[in-house]
C-alpha cells in the first residue's frame, strides 16, 4: 500500500464549488447563532466528505432552528436535492450530510460526549512529524 499511486481527482464540472458550499454553511450558521462553530478540511483523511463541520446549539430548540436555517440556505442555493438528515426529531445531535459537507450540530453536552473534532482533526499517526 506505501507504493500506492495518488490519482488526482477529476475536475467536478457542473457541480458546486466545496468551498463555495462551506462558506454558505458557515455564513447560515452565523446567521442562527450556532456555537463554537469548527470546520474540519476531510480532505486526505476520508472520502467521505470535503469537510466537516461541528457547531453547538444552546437548547434541542435552537439545534433545530439552525439546522433548519441551513436547510433553507442550501434550499436556495439550489444544493438541496441529495441531503440527508438524520437526528431532527430529537434534537439533540443533527448530522446533515450534503455530500461536499457533512454538518453535526449538537447540544452542547452531546457534542462534549462524543468530541468529534478530536477523532477527526487531529492527524493521522503516519501524518504526524
Amino acid at each position: 500500500m506505501r507504493d500506492a499511486k495518488i490519482v488526482p481527482m477529476p475536475q467536478r464540472k457542473g457541480l458546486p464549488d466545496p468551498e463555495a458550499t462551506l462558506k454558505l454553511v458557515l455564513d447560515a450558521l452565523d446567521d442562527a447563532k450556532a456555537e463554537e462553530t469548527v470546520a474540519i478540511d476531510l480532505a486526505g483523511k476520508t472520502t467521505l466528505a470535503d469537510h466537516m463541520v461541528v457547531a453547538s446549539g444552546r437548547s434541542q430548540r435552537h439545534v433545530g432552528a439552525v439546522v433548519d436555517q441551513v436547510l433553507e440556505a442550501l434550499s436556495k442555493a439550489g444544493l438541496a436535492s441529495n441531503l440527508r438528515v438524520d437526528g431532527k426529531e430529537y434534537c439533540d445531535w443533527v448530522v446533515l450530510d450534503q455530500g461536499d459537507i457533512i454538518l453535526h450540530v449538537f447540544r452542547p453536552e452531546v457534542r462534549a460526549f462524543y468530541n468529534l473534532e478530536k477523532m477527526w482533526g487531529s492527524d493521522r499517526p503516519a501524518e504526524r512529524n
